[in-house]
């Protein structure tokens, strides 16, 4: 594939990625207001640009087999720990933004999780076997990551129990 393309399809990847992203955002927001079917015409179009995001990777990246996406997952959160969010922490701190503050550190914490559970799915597969794991618990305050069952409070936030996700 020629080099416009290839940046052409990249940033199509990252555009409709985001797009889906925000459309699911804002039809949770729709469906909070009680305008459920706008919240459906949201969920849908993201649904579509889902669909073009997994397209547009799919040509540019191609699918890897699952050990290699877990290499790349593992070095996606490592990096996200160790380098991307604390420099996003200390320019929010220098400008004394708090919300900022608030998101990245929750956002280091799970990431922190994330990777640990991804080198564990790493060496699972390497060994060509599933990951032996039960219920994941994901607290949609702030992306907190259990193993089991959720804990009363998030030890991240301190959300309550009913704020966990099961997946």
């Amino acid at each position: 594939m020629g080099p416009k393309t290839t940046e052409n399809l990249k940033a199509a990847f990252a555009g409709e990625s985001q797009a889906h992203m925000k459309y699911m955002i804002f039809a949770d927001k729709a469906e909070k207001e009680g305008l459920r079917n706008i919240a459906r015409l949201f969920s849908a179009v993201s649904f579509a640009e889902r669909v073009h995001a997994t397209a547009h990777h799919n040509v540019v990246f191609g699918v890897k087999p699952t050990a290699e996406n877990l290499d790349s997952a593992v070095a996606g959160e490592t990096y996200e720990v160790e380098k991307m969010y604390p420099e996003f922490r200390a320019a929010a701190e220098k400008e004394g933004e708090q919300g900022a503050l608030t998101t990245i550190r929750f956002a280091i914490e799970a990431e922190k999780i994330h990777a640990k559970l991804y080198a564990r799915a790493k060496e699972a597969a390497a060994s060509g076997k599933d990951l032996p794991i039960g219920d994941i618990q994901i607290c949609s305050v702030c992306g907190h990551t259990a193993e089991g069952g959720a804990p009363d409070r998030c030890p991240v936030c301190g959300a309550t129990k009913e704020m966990f996700r099961k997946f």
